[in-house]
């Protein structure tokens, strides 16, 4: 899950595509996150960091 990204819902939709391109799988984005299916942490954060968004990882 991506929560806390600065942008507007339409960007928010876009890098929801990009990462769900980025990682080959599913997800979902609503109520301003941004849900990818499977295991894909570290595709995730490099590619938000790529956009230089400040990345920090959560949970386990």
């Amino acid at each position: 899950m991506v929560r806390g990204v600065p942008v507007d819902a339409a960007g928010l939709l876009k890098l929801g595509q990009d990462l769900k391109a980025t990682c080959g799988s599913g997800g979902t984005v609503k109520d301003g996150t941004i849900e990818v299916q499977g295991d894909h942490v570290e595709k995730v954060m490099a590619l938000l960091q790529q956009r230089n968004f400040t990345v920090k990882r959560a949970g386990g």
